[in-house]
């Protein structure tokens, strides 16, 4: 079996514990807050529901994805490890992230000739990006190679669904992704937009649900349509949420009422600070494996 070093970044939103349990290694995207730099680490500098206070309060918000010098020394230290790279960059579809990469990694190539290194897009977000990297990462363990466990994600990650609403529409028009009145109107009459990822993993909006009960029945409903085998689904499911542990929890409930074969624990993260100070509090996001992703 080939030994290599399965990789990601902070935009999985799992936890740095479970990432380091599952021998995942990662690098950081970064943020600023109210001017300052910061680092995207699992909440460890600033705690989530601090930050999160603090968008609420007012702090300004902008993110920083990681540039090509950071990527290539990143990936250099791992090829002199005399490793092969598998590494997984969150979706092209709402970053360049995946860009600088590819760079890195050809300038790498032409340095080191004989390094073994992929870069793949992974069309996904939050810990729908973790769901995906965490099946990799099974794979490695069951001891597939690089190769199979490259093949397996390019021909399967569009069968990773992401379904998500949000509670709050404030940071979605502060943002710009909604307008000022369809903002006011939104959170005045408590519409919940529910949005998925498409195949070219870009966030699309699909259905406004009125109230947060809603909200949590129409996604749920949404994997009893898409999740493999329906309502007998049995592989792993992860939820996400942007400081609304209760509502998210609502939603394990839910799906494990719906989902009774579930061999596996719903796992619970945090949205993490890159994903987060675009959606603000009150998101809740589903993921699982489905039916292949449509426009």
């Amino acid at each position: 079996m080939e030994k290599f070093v399965l990789s990601c970044c902070s935009t999985v939103d799992l936890n740095k514990k479970y990432l380091e349990k599952r021998n995942i290694s990662y690098l950081c995207f970064h943020y600023f807050l109210d001017g300052v730099e910061h680092a995207d680490d699992f909440g460890e500098s600033i705690p989530y529901k601090d930050f999160y206070k603090k968008m609420v309060d007012g702090a300004s918000t902008k993110t920083s994805q990681i540039n090509v010098e950071t990527y290539y020394t990143y990936f250099e230290n791992i090829i002199k490890s005399g490793k092969p790279l598998l590494h997984l960059t969150l979706s092209s579809g709402i970053s360049g992230t995946f860009n600088s990469a590819t760079i890195a990694k050809n300038m790498i190539l032409e340095k080191y000739k004989d390094a073994k290194i992929y870069v793949l897009d992974s069309l996904a977000a939050s810990s729908g990006f973790g769901l995906l990297v965490d099946k990799l990462a099974d794979l490695r363990d069951e001891g597939k190679d690089i190769d199979e466990v490259a093949k397996f994600c390019e021909e399967n990650k569009l069968n990773l669904n992401h379904w998500f609403f949000s509670t709050d529409l404030t940071f979605y028009v502060r943002g710009g992704r909604v307008s000022k009145t369809s903002g006011f109107i939104g959170n005045m009459l408590h519409i919940c937009p529910l949005l998925n990822v498409n195949n070219e993993g870009k966030l699309i909006p699909r259905e406004k649900c009125i109230g947060t009960k809603k909200a949590i029945n129409s996604i749920v409903q949404k994997m009893v349509e898409n999740a493999f085998n329906g309502t007998e689904y049995s592989d792993k499911c992860f939820i996400s949420h942007s400081d609304s542990l209760e509502t998210a929890k609502k939603v394990a409930h839910a799906v494990e009422e719906k989902f009774p074969h579930l061999k596996h624990k719903i796992m619970i993260n945090d949205i993490g600070t890159t994903i987060g100070a675009h959606t603000g509090p009150g998101t809740v996001a589903l993921f699982f494996w489905g039916k292949k992703r449509e426009a």
